[in-house]
């Protein structure tokens, strides 16, 4: 099924009203915020949440986008090295000619998206991987932004759940995935004469253990956030000059990345993580990681909340709620961790050493 929007006099979606809040932090205010967009068949109604597997979603047009005043390479005239890598990253998109990007609505893929769109016009296009490891809210909020900015968007289904390696969950499962990411994209790029495929790994990322890095070699798939040398931090800077909502976004990673190595990865631990974190993030929490940890009793949802979150997560009203609406979801543990959220606490069991087999009486 393939579906093309068009501007109309109704509301968009479900994404609205937090992108509205995001938006109302951002530095810019333009006559795009807020435009409505609807199905060009109007007794369609959008429901992103339930679109056909493999059905594209098309949004934006060459001739429909105005970009903000502040865009272009003016846009940090006089910031010494920031300016030069700005400059440097639409060099690098500049020279591709064409590009799909592989869009995930995070911080990174939509300024890299945003700056594809300014750079190379309709010869531009962003891909969204949709499957049980992406969150409905998120799906629904990365199409938002790209209808607000102009970006034009396709949503394609991957198939990683039907590879035993990726549910097998080892310690190198984001290979196997972004894997098939860019086997779905590569024959996407090729019909559509996209001479390159792009993602958002950035200069923050190097020396991280990242798996999925190895996929994007193979493939060839180019990282110009990285190579332009942009930070994460710096990526975020852009970001609120260009009035990206994204800018203050806490870093996300797909739900598979809550179940420890080695436990499987299955649809239904991921719809329970999901609806666990909605819980968290709709009582105002903002970084937000539920651990799933399968036990004999049943499964323990251990929870991350940022540093200075803690206390408000154990004040007795807030610690109560969580205890009581995870249990309903189906948690028979709900417990909180004490050092709080830390980017790649998943990966801290692989750098633990492996204790010695003692044998013998006690």
């Amino acid at each position: 099924m393939t579906r093309i929007l068009e501007r109309k006099g109704v509301k968009f979606g479900k994404g609205e009203s937090k992108l509205n809040r995001r938006r109302a932090r951002s530095r810019m205010d333009t006559d795009r915020n807020g435009m409505p967009w609807t199905s060009v068949d109007e007794a369609d109604e959008i429901n992103y949440t339930q679109h056909q597997p493999g059905g594209l979603i098309l949004l934006g047009g060459a001739s429909d986008f105005q970009a903000p005043a502040r865009q272009g390479v003016g846009l940090v005239a006089g910031w010494g090295v920031l300016a030069d890598k700005f400059n440097r990253l639409r060099e690098l998109i500049e020279s591709y000619g064409s590009c799909v990007v592989a869009y995930s609505g995070g911080v990174d893929s939509v300024f890299l998206a945003r700056v594809a769109r300014d750079v190379l016009g309709d010869k531009s296009l962003a891909v969204i991987a949709d499957s049980p490891s992406l969150p409905r809210r998120e799906l629904e909020e990365a199409l938002a932004i790209a209808r607000e900015f102009g970006i034009p968007v396709q949503v394609t289904r991957t198939k990683e759940f039907d590879n035993p390696s990726y549910l097998a969950n080892p310690a190198n499962r984001c290979y196997f995935c972004k894997h098939e990411l860019f086997t779905e994209l590569e024959p996407m790029a090729r019909a559509g004469g996209f001479a390159v495929i792009a993602y958002g790994e950035n200069a923050s990322d190097v020396g991280d253990f990242r798996p999925g890095a190895k996929a994007a070699g193979e493939f060839q798939v180019r990282a110009p956030l990285k190579e332009a040398g942009l930070t994460k931090a710096e990526i975020r800077e852009l970001s609120a000059q260009l009035g990206l909502p994204t800018a203050d976004k806490p870093q996300m990673a797909c739900l598979s990345s809550r179940i420890p190595y080695g436990e499987p990865v299955t649809p239904e631990k991921l719809l329970m993580i999901e609806r666990a974190e909605y819980v968290l993030r709709d009582l105002g929490f903002h970084d937000v990681r539920v651990r799933h940890h399968e036990l004999r009793q049943g499964q323990l949802a251990r929870i991350e909340v940022g540093p200075a979150e803690l206390a408000k997560c154990l004040a007795e009203d807030n610690s109560t709620r969580i205890a009581v609406a995870l249990k309903e979801i189906g948690y028979q543990h709900v417990t909180l961790d004490l050092q709080g959220y830390r980017r790649g606490s998943v990966n801290e069991a692989l750098a633990r050493p492996v204790p010695a087999r003692v044998t013998g009486a006690a």
